[in-house]
């Protein structure tokens, strides 16, 4: 009888709801016709009050970890294609690494030139991977002081110089 008394109240007000006063045209809103109306009229609104525009990053003065950052994320970014590429480069294009070594040998190119290739495949890998501990300090918690992120920043750059030069030069 409960259940019985409950649905009959329930139904009761769902159709006294739409004829509820609240629910009629004259306490709508009215919507705005098109967003780009919309984004005219706070643009009026904005140039009326004096407002500024919002930030963008051509006000902001370049920092080292502001560049870190993005850097570490190209780098990041250029590491997955890469690594996609060579990938379905192995799948799809005949031959193996072998024939494709012994193409580049035969191109001749000098010392300069593949010292240069050497140091631009490996600076990605080693920033990269020198700024993610970098990061995984900061998961730990450390670091987090402005002097302290500018030295980790310089010392970052500085091991990822070394040790891409290092490699580079095997």
């Amino acid at each position: 009888k409960m259940a019985a008394f409950l649905l009959r109240h329930a139904g009761r007000h769902c159709w006294r709801a739409p004829l509820s006063p609240i629910f009629t045209v004259r306490n709508a809103v009215p919507m705005a016709t098109s967003a780009s109306q919309r984004l005219e009229q706070f643009e009026e609104k904005n140039t009326r009050l004096n407002r500024p525009l919002s930030p963008h990053i051509t006000i902001y003065g370049w920092s080292v970890p502001m560049m870190m950052s993005i850097s570490h994320r190209g780098t990041g970014i250029a590491l997955s294609t890469g690594v996609s590429l060579f990938g379905l480069a192995a799948l799809f294009l005949p031959g193996d690494f072998a024939s494709y070594l012994e193409l580049v040998k035969s191109l001749a190119l000098g010392p300069a030139l593949i010292y240069s290739a050497k140091f631009a495949l490996a600076f990605p890998v080693m920033y990269h991977s020198l700024n993610g501990i970098r990061h995984l300090a900061w998961d730990l918690g450390k670091g987090f002081k402005i002097p302290q992120v500018y030295q980790s920043g310089y010392i970052v750059i500085a091991l990822t110089l070394l040790s891409t030069a290092g490699i580079a030069a095997l």
